[in-house]
């Protein structure tokens, strides 16, 4: 597999830290409120899961909280102790025991917020991986039903993009952004409430700069935004030229162009360098500006706080938790800041999701008719197909193939062979007329049996990762050894299969790079031939191989075709003449038919075409 990626979207991981969120530009759904509604219906069947989620997030959060507040009490009751001894307080002494109980509570309260903070990770994780398992199932079983047109107008890249990193980010975000969302919510209605009981004054200091960090945060993140959006497309220009030169590097040494490629990576990494210094650059300043102002925040608790201890208004120990919870209050801030911009990807990811699963599908008719012993008669009447609209490429086709006829279409490149042969496996629908096999309409014959009756060898191989024994036998679902071995000698495979080190247990790799092009296609015609199917397709099917080994495939498919009717595309004309009947093809029409002989004496488009290319072959020899 092969399949480029074109997508600039930035592949990675989630980084729920401060200033992530706030620099990086997302991308933003089209319609959030609907996306966003369509996605909580996965997760409405899980709502007991969610609730106790919940729970656990408020619990956990609680006892976290309610530390400070009791470690104050330690060290106030340790500060009078020393303040009596210090002042010579006969008798004056710090109460340990008093300050021991205080940390055993606290440990009893960290372990129990570690607890339910456990469980609501081990809960969540169950219920995002289950929320993805039914993503994937359901877009697994879309691909198998999206027409042929579906695949044409975009890339595998594209797709695949959809179905790997969409789906990732929407379990990420599941996972960890959710359970830390509400984490982040709880702890700062949580800690306001907490410095509230210890002193409303020393409240309203904290709260007074906040606003001014999220005014710092919005100003530099505008500014650095524009870098990281120059970041992302140059690292997608960068991406694209390295994997250009890396599937063509015997093009760019055949041509010597090796230092215009190493100049045009240079340039496009200093560019990258300039955008991404910049980007790193502001975005960093984010941070020392907040921990500046925060800063600003302590000196201000602890001058307000230390008056407030001199006129015995609050404790001592209440000036630490507050400092404590000063410092939980900024953190929770700056993580909703992230989450929500990840939240806001998330959404978008989910929209591309949700855009597969809604694409139109191929319909199996109600009244579907099961097709058995097919003799493979099969009748094209007033046919009709069209690309796009207004641009009708196939019209009025008529067509009648007895059983077991051979009939090879001909015609120059986009004359519509190919077209009429995915038309003949239903891989696109008809807009008029119909087709037959055996007087029965293929739009009421399921996909299923349809393709069961074909058989298909392509100008374009597909193999698969795994041994050569496994992609023959995807021929057919539980051949036996006996009929692997019979497939591969009759299509000419079996003598280089055993020169091979593993022989039938060879494993091919993931590009198939490890055996030739000419190999490839002889395992190809050995596993429509193990499939024993009614009709044959061969498209182009010895375009890619020796003349030899052109005639071992020959002689394979006159067996093969024997008996079955077949259809066969092919520029080579000599590998046609004796065909039962010749369509010649041009601008989606059948102008000429008949034999070789027939259209010969007829000395029309056929007889031009097969004298040219017999023309060159002489040249050539």
């Amino acid at each position: 597999m092969n399949d480029k990626n074109k997508s600039n979207r930035p592949v990675g991981g989630h980084g729920f830290g401060p200033g992530r969120g706030m620099g990086m530009p997302v991308e933003r759904a089209k319609n959030f409120k609907g996306t966003f509604n369509r996605l909580l219906t996965y997760l409405k069947p899980l709502k007991v899961k969610l609730l106790l989620v919940f729970l656990c997030a408020v619990l956990g959060t609680i006892f976290s909280i309610v530390s400070p507040k009791i470690l104050g009490k330690a060290i106030t009751k340790l500060f009078e102790g020393m303040m009596l001894k210090f002042q010579g307080v006969s008798g004056a002494q710090v109460d340990f025991n008093y300050i021991a109980d205080i940390l055993i509570i606290l440990i009893g309260i960290y372990l129990i917020s570690s607890v339910f903070m456990y469980i609501q990770q081990y809960i969540m994780a169950g219920v995002a991986q289950n929320i993805v398992y039914a993503l994937r199932e359901q877009i697994n079983k879309k691909l198998t039903r999206l027409p042929l047109k579906y695949y044409d107008t975009r890339t595998n890249g594209e797709t695949l993009s959809r179905v790997t990193n969409d789906i990732d980010n929407i379990s990420n975000t599941l996972q960890q952004g959710i359970t830390q969302l509400l984490t982040s919510v709880i702890t700062i209605v949580g800690v306001i409430i907490m410095m509230l009981t210890i002193s409303p004054l020393l409240t309203l200091i904290c709260l007074v700069t906040l606003p001014l960090s999220f005014i710092v945060t919005i100003l530099v993140a505008k500014r650095s935004q524009r870098y990281f959006k120059d970041q992302q497309k140059t690292l997608g220009g960068l991406n694209g030229h390295v994997e250009e030169m890396f599937t063509g590097h015997q093009i760019v040494r055949a041509y010597g162009r090796e230092k215009l490629s190493i100049n045009k990576f240079k340039k496009i990494n200093e560019d990258l360098f300039n955008s991404g210094w910049k980007a790193q650059f502001i975005s960093g300043v984010i941070m020392p500006l907040i921990f500046f102002i925060n800063n600003l925040s302590y000196v201000l608790i602890c001058v307000v706080g230390g008056v407030l201890v001199t006129k015995r208004t609050i404790e001592i120990g209440d000036i630490q938790a507050f400092i404590q919870y000063a410092r939980q209050f900024g953190q929770p801030i700056s993580q909703i800041a992230s989450i929500t911009n990840i939240i806001q990807s998330t959404i978008a990811s989910a929209e591309r999701v949700f855009e597969v699963l809604d694409e139109d599908e191929i319909v199996n008719n109600e009244s579907l008719q099961m097709v058995e012993h097919t003799k493979g008669h099969v009748v094209f009447e007033e046919v009709e197909f069209s690309y796009k609209e207004n641009e009708t490429l196939i019209k009025n086709m008529n067509l009648d193939v007895a059983p077991g006829q051979t009939v090879a279409i001909v015609g120059p490149t986009g004359a519509g062979k190919t077209t009429l042969v995915n038309l003949l496996m239903r891989f696109y629908e008809l807009n008029g007329g119909k087709i037959t096999i055996d007087g029965i309409d293929i739009s009421k014959i399921s996909h299923e049996d349809l393709r069961n009756i074909f058989g298909m060898v392509l100008q374009d191989t597909w193999l698969f990762s795994g041994t050569i024994r496994e992609n023959i036998a995807y021929g057919r679902i539980g051949a036996t050894e006996a009929e692997i071995l019979n497939a591969s000698k009759a299509a000419f495979a079996d003598q280089f299969i055993r020169t091979l080190p593993d022989g039938y247990d060879t494993v091919i790799n993931e590009e198939a790079s490890n055996i030739s092009y000419g190999q490839k296609q002889l395992l190809t015609i050995a596993r429509a031939i193990l499939s024993n199917p009614a009709i044959l397709i061969l498209d182009e099917a010895t375009s890619s191989v020796d003349t030899r080994t052109e005639i071992y495939i020959q002689q394979a498919m006159d067996v093969l075709m024997e008996g079955r009717t077949s259809f066969v595309i092919a520029h080579r004309l000599s590998t046609i003449r004796d065909a039962d009947l010749i369509l010649v093809m041009r601008e989606g029409k059948v102008i000429e038919q008949g034999t070789h002989d027939e259209l010969m004496k007829q000395g029309k488009f056929y007889s031009d075409l097969y004298n040219s290319q017999f023309a060159q072959n002489a040249v050539a020899i």
